[in-house]
């Protein structure tokens, strides 16, 4: 049975960051902060929602040593036939973007993460990466996990 994990409630819609899948997908030592949150996707209990900028940071990892054959299973991992929906980035977002981009001073990539949880009406954007520990407009989890 998955546990809910970081003081989030069944049901809840939230974005996965990329260093949390990467963690699981490839043993890191910090995989185990975010199982359970991975399992609790995978079986329902949370609705995981990706963007392209996701998927592309993950499959860049295998194709950057050559193994196409993991970055097509990570692919299907996370492609729409798997528990994550992917959203597309659109101008409403890259709007929002630079706005979060310059309000608090994160890399295009984390403001497009960050538009897109946003827009997409997720209850919390789920990382390890430091750079989201001053954003107030969604609650960002994660951060001080194990």
């Amino acid at each position: 049975m998955a546990l809910i994990p970081f003081g989030l409630s069944a049901g809840d819609r939230v974005l996965v960051d990329t260093n949390p899948l990467i963690y699981v997908l490839e043993g890191h030592p910090l995989a185990g902060r975010f199982v359970d949150l991975l399992d609790a996707i995978q079986v329902g209990k949370l609705i995981g929602v990706l963007t392209p900028i996701t998927v592309a940071e993950v499959l860049a990892g295998p194709l950057r040593v050559g193994d196409v054959a993991l970055m097509e299973r990570y692919r299907l991992t996370l492609g729409d036939q798997g528990p994550f929906q992917t959203l597309m980035l659109d101008a409403e977002m890259a709007v929002l973007a630079a706005r979060l981009r310059i309000q608090h001073r994160l890399k295009l990539p984390d403001a497009f993460q960050l538009a897109a949880a946003v827009l997409s009406g997720c209850d919390a954007l789920i990382t390890h990466d430091r750079d989201f520990s001053g954003v107030s407009a969604i609650p960002i989890v994660g951060l001080d996990a194990g």
